[in-house]
């Protein structure tokens, strides 16, 4: 069938391919809703470029992913070197990784002349397990200098705000190898085209199908306008018309998957030739290269919903049987079938091995889920109380990763529970450690303390351990978070020690980390201690311990001020911690950032980066620093939401008992009442912090409870952590009244509010004009307010207004030049046509795309769109 309004994304991908032949390869995502059109504008593009060398692989919609399927896939039609390795049973994953990059960059001399390219197919990644989402991450920062090149296709309306893939997805926006190709649905005309000479009515079977072409034909075959408008039904019309040995065969492929494996139906199906040409008469099915796959994935879901629950799980059991014959099935197929068929011993064997291959590839929601499968079947396939405990133990593990302390607490009780039962007191100490660690991450942390000394008392006991050396770190943990840092620098002692002598780096690692850090609090130097840490756990892949370290090192470095040491450890962690895929870390790290992005002045970035955070599912621990950056900047700008973010800060971190968060919350409170006006409220909320911070020795919130407490005219407190002493730098020159200085001094360590900050002491004019210059420019409303009213007491005339009224409605803090951007993008303009629109070029419009989607808090052009209509930004006529 001829394909429709399809021309111009052919002529594109042309142009990218010939791009590869030089060298120059692109990353192409191909999204659009299910039936649009995606795998059909690949096939026609195949068709018209038989000399590039073509590989195809895809995701499929198991009850849990198959990590790197496409890879898995492909690797099979490539062979060489990356189908050694991924036959290879535990090869590594960054080696998988670098042999598809390199198996895809290789042109073999069969293929084709010398120029031509390679076009690795990635379908369906909406449904991709982490580990290929990360594959994808990797290729996108290296294929623009490979002659390939990767075209992955989505659906881009079945991808949650909180699915892995829509956080890639604005970082790959940013490769300059990256394209995207959004397919639209088919207009009248092309409906009527398709349409033919049926009398039907074009315009009518446009709006009920939406003009999409898979609905469209489904409709015209099976008989408009007597059958229902839903594929499910127009799928059962089709299958009612064949006879019973195509539907057997037909419902036994679409058990088996998208893609058909002939040797399995075989299995399933009594000669399965006539049956399967049936479907391919029929159109139901359809070739892909030797084998078969169901012409669309709504097809064979619409068949497979309409086998009967018996027949499935009969279909289910062969295929397990089979699988289990050929003895090289993925666990995760395995357990997918053996879920499917009943059988739970199966289950229990295949999905726990699938759980820990998964978490062996970093793909740690696919790991969690096929733990959870096992535990589901656990009971039915009589589990002794042994490997249950085992499975909830590794489950909390992946929780732990994912930031999902709360699914942890609870497999940690059970577990506990469980290793009681069986009198082992070893297990029973160390689930008490870990189930510290969840209360902690759920801000529970007077419970959390009683499940760290708990710990201590089982294991001290026993005899030495690595348990008992993790629960003496853990103790320390505690302890320096409580503020009692000398302790719990000496707890970490003695569990360095431990660690050491019984060979667990693990141990040692962390110890040398939470040692370093607290030291840091302390104003000394504790960088050489984290980043021992670092290489330890780099050098022996503790994969956690790895990620805790580089975020340590970039608190560390903002904390220092030391600004571009702290973006490097942040760029590095993240990095690290999304390949890992370390939920807990990653967020742990994009809190600090805020802060950092904060005292930079980039206020904006700060606070987007923020409001992504909290729309995702956040342990309440992560939610803090998110929330005190927000606050700050919606109370400094003067915009609504301020206290309800500070108040659950401070919530959060008394519950939790962290005693910084606190602090460092209280103050934020004290600056926003200061604005305010509200000197009395401020002092409290400043006498609140100082009472917290005699029970903390950081340097870092002394210094800033000391000057606040100066600007507020508050008597110096001596002899406590706040007081005098506890200013140095530019504090210590505001306190001596040396303003310029001090801001002088802010200024060079790149904190610039903090500068403007320091001049309000001043009653020198031109101090204060510089002040409100900078607060101003960072849309500081309620600070420059505040300025405003301290320049007209000092008798000041002529002072500067704030911002036109059209300027501070501007949705989102958009330029017109940027609303203009996003009112094409929601009309559905390509980069290429906005140029055109706006005569500009490219490049320019990307940069202005990218700061639209931070600005307004989105992470696609879909989404832009969306949001644009909200705010009230339409797209031309």
């Amino acid at each position: 069938m001829e394909l429709l309004e399809r021309e111009p994304f052919l002529a594109t991908l042309a142009e990218y391919a010939a791009d590869a032949r030089q060298g120059s390869g692109r990353l192409v995502l191909v999204y659009g809703e299910s039936g649009i059109g995606k795998t059909a504008l690949l096939e026609a593009f195949q068709r018209r470029s038989p000399e590039l060398r073509w590989l195809w692989g895809g995701c499929e919609r198991l009850m849990t992913p198959r990590p790197l399927g496409p890879l898995f896939d492909i690797a099979a039609q490539a062979g060489g070197e990356l189908a050694s390795l991924a036959t290879r049973a535990g090869s590594p994953r960054d080696r998988l990784f670098a042999a598809f990059l390199a198996e895809i960059g290789t042109i073999p001399a069969s293929t084709g002349p010398a120029g031509t390219a390679t076009i690795a197919v990635m379908e369906d990644v909406h449904w991709a397990d982490e580990a290929t989402i990360d594959l994808l991450s990797y290729l996108g920062r290296r294929l623009s200098r490979s002659p390939a090149l990767v075209v992955a296709t989505y659906r881009d309306h079945e991808i949650a705000d909180d699915h892995p893939f829509r956080l890639v997805l604005g970082d790959l926006a940013t490769q300059r190898g990256t394209r995207r190709m959004q397919l639209s649905p088919l207009t009248v005309d092309a409906v009527r085209a398709l349409a033919g000479p049926r009398d039907v009515d074009a315009a009518e079977l446009h709006r009920v199908t939406g003009g999409n072409p898979f609905y469209v034909i489904e409709v015209l075959d099976a008989g408009w306008p007597s059958v229902p408008p839903t594929v499910r039904d127009a799928v059962a019309a089709r299958l009612a018309r064949a006879g019973a040995a195509t539907r057997q065969a037909i419902e036994a492929a679409a058990v088996l998957g998208p893609r058909v494996d002939a040797a399995l139906l075989a299995a399933l199906v009594p000669d399965p030739g006539p049956a399967t040409q049936a479907g391919l008469d029929s159109g139901i099915l359809a070739t892909d290269g030797a084998g078969l796959r169901f012409r669309h994935e709504l097809v064979r879901m619409a068949v497979e919903a309409a086998i009967s629950p018996l027949r499935q799980a009969e279909l289910h059991a062969a295929l397990l049987a089979a699988l289990e014959r050929r003895g090289d099935s993925d666990p995760a197929l395995l357990a997918h079938h053996a879920a499917g068929a009943g059988n739970a011993p199966a289950v229990l064997r295949h999905a726990a091995e699938a759980g820990r291959r998964s978490a062996a590839l970093g793909a740690r929601r696919a790991a969690a889920a096929q733990f959870e499968r096992a535990l589901e079947f656990a009971g039915p396939a009589g589990a002794d109380d042994q490997t249950r405990a085992e499975l909830h133990e590794a489950a909390a593990g992946q929780y732990a990763m994912l930031d999902y302390w709360q699914k942890a607490e609870a497999a940690l009780r059970t577990a506990i529970g469980l290793r009681r039962g069986l009198g082992d007191e070893l297990r029973v100490g160390d689930d008490l450690r870990q189930l510290s660690l969840a209360l902690n991450g759920l801000c529970q942390g007077a419970e959390s303390d009683w499940a760290t000394a708990e710990s201590v008392r089982v294991l001290e006991a026993l005899p030495a351990s690595v348990e008992l050396a993790w629960a003496y770190a853990n103790h320390g943990a505690t302890l320096i978070g409580s503020g009692r840092l000398g302790e719990g620098v000496a707890e970490m002692s003695r569990a360095l020690a431990l660690g050491e002598k019984l060979g667990a780096p693990d141990v040692q690692s962390f110890a040398l980390n939470g040692s370093g850090l607290a030291l840091a609090w302390a104003g000394l130097d504790g960088t050489t201690q984290v980043e021992q840490a670092l290489r330890l756990a780099l050098a022996a892949d503790l994969q956690e311990h790895a990620a805790r370290a580089y975020s340590s090192r970039h608190e560390i470095a903002i904390g220092c001020s030391r600004f571009d040491e702290a973006e490097r450890f942040f760029a590095e962690g993240a990095a690290y911690c999304d390949e890992h895929e370390i939920g807990v870390f990653s967020q742990c790290l994009r809190g600090f950032r805020g802060w950092a992005l904060l005292a930079r002045g980039r206020w904006d970035e700060a606070a987007s980066q923020c409001e992504q955070s909290l729309r995702r599912r956040l342990s309440p621990v992560n939610r803090i620093k998110p929330l005190q950056v927000l606050g700050l900047i919606r109370g400094r700008r003067d915009e609504p939401g301020a206290w309800p973010a500070l108040d659950e800060a401070l919530d959060l971190a008394e519950q939790a008992c962290e005693v910084q968060c606190a602090v460092l919350t209280e103050l934020a409170r004290a600056e926003l009442r200061w604005l305010a006006g509200e000197d009395d409220a401020a002092r409290a909320e400043l006498r609140s912090a100082r009472d917290r911070s005699r029970e903390f020795g950081d340097q870092m919130t002394a210094g800033a409870t000391a000057i606040w407490l100066h600007r507020l005219g508050e008597p110096a407190d001596d002899d406590g952590p706040a007081g005098p002493h506890a200013l140095s730098g530019p504090l210590a020159s505001e306190r001596a009244g040396a303003w310029a200085r001090a801001a002088d001094q802010w200024n060079r360590l790149g904190r610039p509010y903090d500068g403007a900050l320091a001049r309000l002491g001043s009653p020198d004019e031109s101090d204060l004009r510089d002040a409100l210059a900078v607060f101003m420019e960072l849309g500081a409303a309620a600070t420059a307010g505040w300025t405003r009213r301290r320049m007209r007491e000092l008798g000041i005339r002529t002072i500067p207004r704030g911002p036109r009224p059209a300027t501070r409605t501007a949705p989102a803090g958009l330029t017109a030049r940027e609303q203009e951007v996003l009112a094409l993008i929601s009309a559905g303009l390509a980069n290429r046509e906005i140029s055109q629109r706006l005569f500009i070029s490219e490049r320019t419009v990307q940069h202005h795309v990218s700061a639209v989607l931070a600005k307004i808090g989105v992470p696609s052009r879909t989404a832009a769109a969306r949001e644009a209509a909200r705010i009230g930004i339409a797209g031309p006529g």
